[in-house]
């Protein structure tokens, strides 16, 4: 038996609501498989499963607030018995005295609504409800008005009180990061004239629908230094630090409606600058839709936040737990320059360092922003 559940998809994560299921019992599926979509603060998540297996049941019910940690559904080997059906287990501190027996519950039987009332079905046509996902309240097995309203609410509820919720979840995060991570900071002022020239040679090489922003390529300058610091890239946790195999930078993203959010984009260490550009608008479209995976929103090893667009030219960051660095970059800035013994006038950007001084020192951090500056100043090298 497998127990597939309820995923963290972040620090700042305590519970998330099922939507909807998108597999039936009996279905085989696959690592990676997207298998329910769960709403969190910070918006609807796709999320996969991490094995193989075939579905043998659905635990929670769509609508159905669930604690990170808690089972959604179980998984069986694809020539296993059904199993039975599966109880909760309850803490070992709850008083279990007087014992009486436990009936189990239905799995949940998604796609099967044999039995509505004729007003039910009027109204969730008219609130645009799935009368597939709703379990009938009452003890005849009719989906009745009552349970189409209840699921119309909760939905509505989840989505108005998201922005407030999406606020409270990053400040939770954001006071636990500077509570528990002695961060420091580094900054510099970067010559990026001789890369902006680059992308601008190049862009008028390529065809319109594959010009890339400037942003592509400061996340690809992160992405290749990070494989010479392995102590930036990775995680705290269990007391100590855990480098990541891959470079999957997290990229914050603010959300139309509030709010901010910073998906991965994976191994772009890999990646061509126009690689990382396509990536990029992929993930910025699919955030602000609501349509992220849940495993983009788990396993960034390193966040990159670019505030130059807001006209901001420097920020210091707070790291994301359990990761250990944030590299920030603010706007394209026209300042006097000594080049070769004279002045000019460059475009430059002020390049932040913020990371956990348990996974690493102060020096390494100042050659590693020393490293980007290098790739900056031989763009062909990106890529």
């Amino acid at each position: 038996m497998i127990e597939f559940r309820m995923p963290s998809l972040g620090a700042d994560m305590e519970h998330g609501t099922l939507v909807e299921w998108n597999v039936k019992p009996g279905q085989k599926v696959k690592r990676g498989d997207v298998v329910a979509v769960v709403e969190t603060q910070k918006g609807a998540v796709e999320v996969e499963i991490w094995d193989d297996g075939v579905v043998d049941q659905l635990v929670v019910e769509p609508g159905t607030k669930v604690p990170v940690g808690d089972v959604l559904a179980l998984l069986r080997g694809e020539n296993e018995a059904p199993l039975a059906p599966y109880v909760a287990v309850p803490p070992a501190a709850a008083p279990v005295a007087p014992a009486t027996p436990v009936s189990a519950p239905a799995p949940v039987q998604i796609g099967r609504r044999e039995k509505i009332s004729p007003t039910a079905r009027r109204r969730a046509a008219e609130l645009g409800v799935d009368l597939d996902h709703i379990a009938p309240g009452g003890a005849d097995g009719v989906v009745s008005l009552a349970d189409v309203e209840r699921a119309a609410e909760t939905a509505r509820a989840v989505h108005e009180d998201k922005p407030a919720a999406m606020r409270r979840a990053i400040g939770a995060a954001m006071a636990r990061s500077k509570r528990e991570i002695p961060h420091y900071y580094l900054g510099t002022t970067i010559d990026v004239s001789v890369a902006l020239d680059w992308l601008e040679r190049s862009n008028r090489e390529w065809p319109v629908q594959r010009r890339v922003l400037f942003a592509a390529v400061l996340l690809r300058a992160v992405a290749l230094s990070l494989k010479d610091f392995q102590e930036l890239n990775g995680f705290w946790s269990e007391g100590r630090f855990k480098p990541a195999a891959a470079v999957h930078l997290g990229v914050g993203i603010a959300l139309r409606g509030g709010g901010l959010i910073a998906p991965a984009i994976h191994d772009a260490e890999r990646m061509s600058v126009a690689g990382i550009m396509e990536a990029l608008s992929d993930l910025i479209q699919r955030a602000r839709s609501g349509a992220l995976r849940s495993s983009e929103l788990t396993d960034a090893t390193v966040t990159v936040t670019n505030l130059g667009e807001q006209g901001v030219e420097t920020v210091y960051g707070v790291i994301y737990p359990p990761q250990v660095a944030l590299v920030g970059f603010g706007k394209v800035s026209a300042r006097p320059w000594a080049v070769d013994d004279r002045i000019e006038v460059r475009r430059t950007v002020q390049a932040t360092l913020s990371a956990d001084h348990r996974a690493s020192v102060g020096h390494r951090g100042a050659v590693f922003l020393g490293a980007i500056e290098r790739l900056l100043q031989e763009p062909e090298k990106l890529g």
